[in-house]
């Protein structure tokens, strides 16, 4: 499993878009992607649903959210 805590990222003003699909890049056959967000990152559920994976978003509370992306197998 890989892990991106976006929430950082974004508070430092930057893009995690390049981060995020590298780690995309780099997952194994069956291995999942956790993104931890400071919101529900539908843009980014959209994108990686085009490319074959399932999500599963939970609120966190207090505004974060994880999102698990897997590849259905």
């Amino acid at each position: 499993m890989a892990t991106v805590d976006a929430r950082p990222i974004i508070a430092s003003g930057a893009e995690p878009f390049d981060a995020i699909m590298a780690a995309v890049g780099a997952l194994g056959e069956n291995e999942e992607l956790v993104v931890l967000a400071p919101f529900e990152p539908v843009p980014l559920e959209g994108v990686l649903s085009s490319q074959g994976f399932a999500y599963e978003a939970e609120d966190l509370g207090g505004g974060d959210w994880r999102v698990t992306f897997r590849r259905p197998s």
